[in-house]
């Protein structure tokens, strides 16, 4: 029996993605699918990095395809291709950054910035070209965070090269002023600031740029999402009720500035006690899925309280990196696969394709 192209369409109409949960075929994910005699040789292209996934998908893929072909050869190549989509109305996107990703809250101390660094470091871990704007002005902790005491290098006096660690580049204000200084700047030189070291820091082709915002839903977050080109935003709050009430003001402020919610991440839902291992949801619980529910956006997970957690961090080595095979730095990669799909899932941004029209008078 000779195999046509549709044979093999079929069968994989019935292998899902397990990140996207849709079959290869509706997410048009199938690329050079060739059928010659009995052999099959495509390649999947995902939109999201998936380092740690390839195999598992190639092997789903391969197994019903190689039941169709028989003795016939089946040759799977699994590829990322990651694209710029689209950003609020009215802005263009940044020269050499894909996507940029605003992690955000409403309220201060519900490790926001402990989220972000290592959500950048899961993306970094799947393969993707990552960069941290640390927007937080008035109290930048990325570089405690990334172990980076250096200042950054300019080569033409007018910008600055990102510094780097653990695979990340990275921009912040902290490596300019003394940690123990304090910034008593007010609105608009905070802006300024942070448009200076988003548009004159040389990011080199970033798929992603997450954006650590700062805590609350002032003039300079509404400023920052006016004016920054940013594909989506991810909210972390606490189960907390005082939290949850100041992640929903963050929220409603994406929204009215057209900023698409790619989903909730619940931090310290549950204290893990390092003595025996109880563990008590001393915020209280189900306080980021009962949000998720009355905005229609996704919960993205939740994460422990955990002693390593904040050790790790303080260190210069976020739990990512520190315990790359851990349980906790497995649930920051799976929120982080979660982020890209959704991101993936978006509208293409097409502003680059078409050209400018000139209108002379001649």
């Amino acid at each position: 029996m000779s195999i046509t192209v549709e044979d093999v369409k079929a069968a994989l109409t019935l292998v899902i993605d397990p990140n996207t949960q849709k079959d290869f075929v509706s997410s048009k994910s199938v690329k050079n699918l060739k059928v010659e005699g009995g052999d099959i040789s495509l390649d999947i292209e995902l939109g999201y990095p998936a380092k740690s996934q390839i195999e598992a998908i190639r092997a789903s893929v391969q197994a019903p395809l190689q039941a169709l072909a028989g003795a016939g050869k089946v040759s799977v190549n699994v590829t990322v291709k990651i694209i710029s989509h689209t950003v609020q109305r009215g802005l263009k996107l940044m020269p050499n950054v894909k996507n940029i990703i605003a992690v955000a809250s409403g309220k201060g101390g519900v490790g926001k910035s402990t989220t972000a660094v290592n959500l950048a470091l899961a993306l970094a871990a799947e393969g993707a070209s990552v960069g941290i704007l640390d927007a937080d002005i008035y109290g930048p902790s990325q570089p405690m965070m990334l172990g980076i005491n250096e200042q950054p290098k300019t080569t033409d006096g007018k910008t600055m090269e990102p510094l780097e660690n653990h695979g990340l580049q990275v921009s912040s204000i902290g490596f300019m002023i003394d940690p123990g200084e304090p910034m008593v700047w007010r609105g608009p030189m905070v802006t300024q600031a942070l448009q200076q070291l988003l548009e004159q820091t040389n990011w080199r082709d970033l798929d992603y740029l997450i954006v650590d915002m700062p805590p609350g839903t002032g003039d300079i977050q509404l400023t920052l999402s006016q004016k920054v080109p940013v594909t989506g935003a991810v909210i972390v709050t606490t189960p907390q009720d005082i939290a949850l009430l100041d992640a929903r003001k963050g929220l409603k402020m994406f929204e009215k500035v057209g900023i698409p919610i790619l989903g909730i991440v619940e931090n310290m839902s549950t204290h893990i006690c390092t003595n025996c291992g109880h563990a008590e949801e001393i915020f209280g619980a189900g306080g980021g899925q009962k949000m998720c529910g009355e905005y229609g956006v996704e919960f993205l997970g939740a994460l422990p309280l955990t002693m390593a957690i904040r050790q790790q961090t303080d260190s210069g080595k976020p739990t990512v990196v520190a315990e790359p095979d851990g349980p906790v730095a497995a649930i920051y990669k799976e929120i982080a696969r979660k982020i890209a799909v959704k991101v993936a899932e978006k509208a293409k941004d097409l502003t680059g394709k078409f050209p400018s029209i000139v209108i002379k008078n001649d």
